[in-house]
C-alpha cells in the first residue's frame, strides 16, 4: 500500500481537487483507492454526495476509538463513492473538536497509521486531504505517509504559505523521525498572467527539484466536475486540467512503487 497525504497550510490551493483527480485517476487504472477526509469542512465527503448528517460513523469516530480502533470498525465507516475502486472514509465538523478534546492523549498521532496498517490488503493506495491548520490531524496525515504533495498556487501569498508548510513538515519529520519524498505542485497556473509566471519561476528557484516540473492550469471543467459530483478524470477526461494531472501522476508512479 501507498499512502500520500495531500496537504498545505493555506487553504483554497487545489487540495480536495488534487485527492480527488488523482484518485479518480489511479481508479480507472484499476488501483483500489481509499480517500481519506480529515478536514473538518468535510468538502471531499461532500463532493461524493456523502451527507454528513446521514452518518452513522465517521473519522471522528475513528478518531474516538484511537490506538483501539479495530479494521472493523473502519470498514463500517468507509464510505462508496459511487465509482468503482474507490472509497471514501468520510469527515464531519466535529473533527474540529480534536486538538481540544483529544490532542494530549497518548498515540493520538497515530490514529490514521494505524487504520492503513488494518487496511493493508484492502486497497493499493490511499490519499489523504488534509486540513489547512497545524494540529492532531495534519501530524496524523504526515505520519501515516510516505509522499506529502503539496499543491501551491501559483501566486505570491501562496508562496508565503509553502514557507510554513515546509517548516512545519520539517519539525514534525524530526520530531517523529519521519522521512518523506515530497512532491510541490504549482497550481491554479495561468498563463495570461505575469503573477502566475512569476510565481512559478520562484517555486523553481526556491524549492528546485522538489516543484513537479509541470503546472495544473485554471480550468472551469474542475468546478464543473465538482458540480456533477464526479471525478474530473470521468467527467472531462480530454479537458486540459486532468491532461495536466495525467502529467503528474504518470511522475508519481514512475517514482513510487506498492511495497
Amino acid at each position: 500500500m501507498i499512502v500520500w497525504a495531500i496537504a498545505n497550510q493555506k487553504g483554497g490551493v487545489g487540495k480536495t481537487t488534487t485527492t480527488v483527480t488523482l484518485g479518480g485517476m489511479l481508479a480507472q487504472r484499476g488501483k483500489r483507492v481509499l480517500l481519506i477526509d480529515t478536514d473538518p469542512h468535510a468538502s471531499l465527503t461532500y463532493y461524493f454526495n456523502i451527507d454528513t448528517d446521514d452518518l452513522s460513523n465517521s473519522m471522528y469516530a475513528l478518531f474516538l476509538a484511537g490506538k483501539d480502533v479495530t479494521r472493523e470498525q473502519a470498514q463500517q465507516t468507509i464510505c462508496a463513492s459511487g465509482f468503482d475502486n474507490l472509497d471514501v472514509l468520510p469527515a464531519t465538523m466535529a473533527l474540529a473538536t480534536l486538538d481540544r478534546k483529544l490532542g494530549t492523549q497518548s498515540g493520538m498521532g497515530l490514529v490514521i497509521r494505524r487504520l492503513t496498517q488494518l487496511l493493508q490488503n484492502d486497497y493499493d493506495y490511499v490519499l489523504i486531504d488534509v486540513p489547512p491548520v497545524l494540529g492532531v490531524l495534519m501530524v496524523n496525515a504526515l505520519a501515516a505517509s510516505t509522499r506529502v504533495i503539496i499543491p501551491v498556487q501559483t501566486e505570491f501569498l501562496a508562496l508565503k504559505g509553502l514557507d510554513r508548510m515546509m517548516g512545519t513538515l520539517k519539525l514534525i519529520q524530526h520530531s517523529k523521525s519521519l522521512q518523506h519524498q515530497v512532491t510541490i505542485v504549482p497550481t491554479l497556473y495561468d498563463k495570461r498572467t505575469r503573477a502566475s509566471l512569476e510565481a512559478y519561476q520562484k517555486l523553481r528557484t526556491m524549492h528546485g527539484d522538489l516543484v513537479w516540473n509541470g503546472m495544473i492550469p485554471v480550468d472551469t471543467k474542475f468546478r464543473d466536475a465538482s458540480t456533477a459530483q464526479t471525478p474530473p478524470s470521468i467527467y472531462a477526461p480530454n479537458s486540459r486540467g486532468v491532461f495536466a494531472y495525467n502529467g503528474l501522476l504518470s511522475t508519481l508512479l514512475s517514482q513510487d512503487q506498492p511495497v
